[in-house]
């Protein structure tokens, strides 16, 4: 089984400072919250699915994996809008129970590599 490089995240948790991109680096947004109705952090299925970083890193490792969209070697998440973004270091760090085997996954194929 061939080894792979673990891919660096780098965290974006201030308005207007996106870094540069690349065509090796993929960029995800968290939103700050779907519409619902109810105001940000409050507890709501569906968007802890939309902003559940580990879950959207998966998804786009999934993606390049079926050709579904360009590979990448770096990721930029935009957390900006997220109320709490200590629970998006947490979740990149590992410091957060797995909820799902892809949690796994995401541990061992991503590190954050800073924020910004």
């Amino acid at each position: 089984m061939a080894r792979v490089e673990p891919i660096p995240v780098t965290l974006v948790t201030e308005p207007g400072h996106l870094i540069p991109l690349d065509a090796e680096t993929a960029l995800l947004r968290l939103p700050a919250n779907s519409g619902h109705g109810h105001a940000d952090g409050v507890q709501c299925i569906a968007c802890a699915m939309r902003t559940d970083v580990r879950a959207l890193l998966f998804d786009l490792l999934e993606g390049a994996k079926q050709g579904l969209r360009p590979g990448f070697s770096k990721v930029v998440v935009d957390a900006s809008a997220v109320p709490d973004k200590a629970q998006v270091i947490a979740a990149l760090q590992g410091k957060l129970p797995a909820q799902a085997l892809r949690d796994h996954t995401v541990a061992r194929l991503f590190y954050l590599a800073g924020a910004a």
